[in-house]
């Protein structure tokens, strides 16, 4: 997935509101930007990092920029907005380069499933079982190389794992792909630390057969691309 408009260096000064930050930008003027993430954004949010951002000119839109990958300060990137997972997904089943999907002939978005949700895709193909795929944006990095989901506390992620669980209990295929927007990590687990219960509903879906997978990805100020499977764990403390 290339970014449609060549995106911008910039400066983050601080930010705020979940939907807003104030930044700096090369010629020196500081305005305010979109920040399409409402985590907690744990090590990508500090004043003073180099960050990318999307210019725009459409009168519809309050703002004139978004905030699009952070510059870690060791050359890695990261992406920070929460929409471009699904997107990259899309492109990865399309090229069939998601390895555990790639016999589903058909992707269809935004199909509406249990109560009052979405999933992202719904994937099927002759004499096969439905596939309900939904994706999940991983962005927080610890403990050395270490992907973690959640940020913060997902009552609507846990939702999304009791709804996977009631369509495999229908005869269907339910898989939860975390996809993880930055290029410094090699490995994935939960952060049950962070958010208790999330885990606990992990444990519950895997036990009921919804299928864990976890990609990385290549991100830069050109765009955001599927790499390669990372192993899934279920966190540093078992909470089953």
């Amino acid at each position: 997935m290339r970014f449609q408009t060549p995106l911008l260096p910039a400066t983050l000064l601080r930010r705020y509101n979940r939907f807003l930050a104030d930044i700096r930008l090369e010629d020196g003027q500081e305005v305010t930007a979109h920040c399409p993430n409402p985590g907690a954004m744990m090590g990508l949010k500090d004043e003073g990092l180099r960050i990318w951002v999307e210019p725009n000119d459409d009168p519809r839109k309050k703002l004139n920029y978004g905030w699009r990958v952070v510059e870690l300060p060791d050359g890695h990137y990261a992406g920070i907005d929460t929409s471009v997972p699904n997107r990259v997904v899309g492109e990865a089943l399309a090229a069939g380069q998601i390895t555990e999907l790639v016999a589903y002939e058909n992707a269809r978005p935004e199909v509406k499933y249990g109560q009052n949700s979405r999933i992202d895709y719904l994937l099927t193909g002759e004499g096969k079982p439905d596939a309900y795929v939904e994706v999940k944006n991983v962005h927080l990095r610890r403990d050395g190389d270490w992907a973690e989901f959640p940020d913060s506390v997902t009552t609507r992620g846990a939702k999304h794992l009791r709804e996977l669980s009631d369509m495999v209990a229908q005869g269907h295929r339910s898989y939860m792909l975390y996809l993880v927007q930055r290029t410094d990590c090699a490995r994935f687990r939960l952060a049950p630390d962070l958010d208790p219960a999330y885990a606990v509903a992990f444990d519950a879906a895997r036990a009921a057969g919804v299928e864990m997978l976890c990609y990385d990805t290549e991100v830069s100020p050109e765009g955001v691309t599927l790499r390669r499977a990372l192993p899934v764990e279920a966190g540093p403390q078992s909470l089953s």
